[in-house]
C-alpha cells in the first residue's frame, strides 16, 4: 500500500533519462559530469557530456531543482532510457526518500512521467552553462551508486536493491562479460575492493592451465578523460598485444564502412590533373578583400568545382531506397568533409552547400572543421549528406580508394599537390599536378555520369575560369 509520505517523495523527485539522440544511435557512454549531489541545477542547464557513437553531446536538464543522485560515474556506457540523474524539485520539503539515504545501492521509488509537454531533448551547443551552487547539507552526501549498484540493463528508473553475494563489476565490464558469454559469479576479482576488471573477464574467456594465475593488470579506469577521451586499452603484464574495445566513433565508423562496401558496388577512377591555376587563383583569393576573415586554400575550390560538376549531371546527386525500390533524385547538395578527429573519421556536412556563394563556403567549411577539431561536432551536423569529399593528401598521399559514406552515391578523394614535369604548352615544365578519384554507387550512377563528374571537376581545377562559364 503506497503511503502519502511515499506519494510526496515520488513527487518531490523527477528523474533525467538518457535521451534519444536520433540517427539510430541506441546508447551513449557519459564523459564528464558537470554538476555533482547537492548543486542547484536550472532549466537548459547542461549537466553532462556524453559521447555517442558520432559525436560528444552536451546534455541540458529541463527541470529546476537540486541534485539528489547521479545514477552512473563517468565512463560508463548508459542506453537510452535510462535514468541518468534524480533531482529534488522541492528542496527544503522535508528528508529525502529514505531508501535513497539508507543504504548506499538503493535508489529513489519511481517517480511518474514527465509532462507529455517537455520531454528531454538535445539542444545541441546553444545552452550556456550555468553556474552551480552548492547546498548546505547535514549529511554525507549522495554519492554515484557504486559499481555493484550500476546495472547496465536497467531501464527508466526502477528502484533496485543488489544483494550482497551480486559480484561487484562496473557497467562496461557487465557488458564486455556479457558480450563474451561469462558468468560474472565464476570470474576470480584482482581490482580494488573484490570489483571485476576487464582484464579479469578477458581472462576467464581465456583458456588457461587450471593452476595459472589471474592477469595482474591494473584495472582499467571508469573515468574518460574530457579533454581526450580515448578508448579504454586492455592489455596484459608482458604481452605482445594490446585489445582496445570496439566502441563509440570506431564502432559506428565500422559498422558504417562494412555496410556501404558490401552493400553499393564501388566502382572508382581516376584522373591526374594540372592544377597550377588553381593554386595562382587559391594565393590571389587570399589577397582579396572579400575573402577577408575566410580561410582560402585549395579544398575550397575543389568544393565549389565538384558542385559545379554536380549542377552539370545532378543524376549523380542521388541515393538508393531498397525498400522501395526507388532513385532519389537529391535537388540539394549537404556536401559532406571527411575529418580525421582523436575520436576518429566523422563526415559532417554543409547543409544545402550549392545555395552559398565562395565567401559563404569558406566560412562553413572552416566552422565545419574548427567545430569537428574541438570535437563538437553534433549528430544532426552529419546527417543527411548527399555527397563527399576526402582529401587524403594532407598526409602526403597521391591518392586512394574511398568508401562511400552510407546513403550517398559518390565520394571524392583528392590527393597531395606536387610539383613535377607536365608538358604545358609542348614543353615540359614542373607543374603543381594532383590525382582525382571519384568512387560511386554503380546501382544508381553508370560509368558514362560518374567519368563525366570526375573529367568536369578536373577541367575546373585545370582551368578555374569554368567556374564562371559553367555556373
Amino acid at each position: 500500500m503506497t503511503t502519502m509520505t511515499d506519494t510526496s517523495n515520488a513527487a518531490r523527485f523527477r528523474e533525467f533519462k538518457m535521451p534519444d539522440v536520433g540517427e539510430g544511435l541506441t546508447e551513449a557512454e557519459i564523459l564528464k559530469w558537470y554538476v555533482q549531489p547537492g548543486d542547484t541545477v536550472t532549466d537548459g542547464q547542461v549537466v553532462c557530456e556524453v559521447e555517442t557513437a558520432k559525436a560528444a553531446v552536451e546534455l541540458p536538464i529541463p527541470f529546476d531543482g537540486v541534485v539528489h543522485e547521479l545514477r552512473f560515474p563517468e565512463g560508463t556506457t548508459v542506453d537510452v532510457g535510462q535514468v541518468i540523474i534524480a533531482v529534488d524539485v522541492a528542496p527544503g520539503s522535508g528528508d529525502a526518500a529514505p531508501a535513497a539515504e539508507s543504504a548506499p545501492v538503493a535508489r529513489p521509488e519511481p517517480e511518474p512521467e514527465a509532462p507529455k509537454g517537455r520531454q528531454p531533448v538535445l539542444v545541441g551547443y546553444g545552452v550556456s552553462e550555468s553556474s552551480t551552487k552548492r547546498r548546505a547539507r547535514k549529511g554525507a552526501a549522495t554519492a554515484v551508486p557504486a559499481a555493484a549498484a550500476a546495472i547496465q540493463g536497467e531501464m527508466n528508473g526502477h528502484t533496485t536493491v543488489v544483494p550482497e553475494s551480486r559480484p561487484l563489476a562496473k557497467p562496461p565490464v557487465r557488458k564486455l562479460a556479457k558480450d563474451l558469454g561469462i558468468d560474472l559469479a565464476t570470474v576470480v576479482p584482482t581490482g580494488e575492493g573484490g570489483i571485476i576488471t576487464r582484464e579479469d573477464v578477458h581472462a576467464a574467456a581465456t583458456p588457461v592451465p587450471a593452476q595459472a594465475p589471474a592477469p595482474t593488470a591494473a584495472p582499467v579506469a571508469a573515468e574518460t578523460a574530457f579533454e581526450a577521451p580515448a578508448p579504454a586499452v586492455v592489455t596484459t603484464v608482458g604481452a605482445r598485444e594490446t585489445r582496445i574495445p570496439v566502441k563509440g566513433v570506431r564502432k559506428a565508423i565500422a559498422q558504417a564502412m562494412v555496410g556501404s562496401a558490401f552493400t553499393a558496388p564501388h566502382v572508382t577512377e581516376f584522373v591526374t590533373v594540372d592544377v597550377t591555376r588553381t593554386m595562382k587563383l587559391v594565393a590571389e583569393l587570399k589577397e582579396d578583400k572579400e575573402m577577408a576573415g575566410v580561410r582560402v586554400n585549395p579544398l575550397l575550390l575543389i568544393a565549389k568545382a565538384l558542385l559545379v560538376a554536380i549542377k552539370r549531371n545532378p543524376g549523380v546527386n542521388a541515393a538508393w531506397d531498397e525498400a522501395n525500390q526507388e532513385i532519389v533524385q537529391k535537388h540539394y547538395v549537404n556536401l559532406g568533409i571527411a575529418a580525421a578527429t582523436p575520436r576518429g573519421l566523422i563526415v559532417p556536412n554543409i547543409k544545402d552547400a550549392h545555395e552559398q556563394t565562395l565567401p559563404q563556403l569558406a566560412a562553413s567549411l572552416g566552422e565545419l572543421v574548427s567545430t569537428a577539431r574541438e570535437g563538437k561536432t553534433s549528430p544532426a551536423a552529419m546527417a543527411g549528406g548527399t555527397v563527399t569529399i576526402t582529401n587524403v593528401g594532407v598526409f602526403g598521399v597521391d591518392t586512394g580508394t574511398p568508401i562511400l559514406n552510407p546513403g550517398e552515391s559518390a565520394i571524392l578523394a583528392v590527393g597531395a599537390i606536387k610539383l613535377q614535369p607536365w608538358v604545358h604548352k609542348g614543353k615540359v615544365k614542373p607543374r603543381q599536378v594532383t590525382t582525382l578519384a571519384l568512387s560511386f554507387d554503380h546501382r544508381l550512377v553508370d560509368g558514362e555520369l560518374g567519368s563525366k563528374v570526375l573529367a568536369d571537376v578536373a577541367a575546373i581545377l585545370e582551368q578555374p575560369k569554368r567556374l564562371i562559364t559553367w555556373a
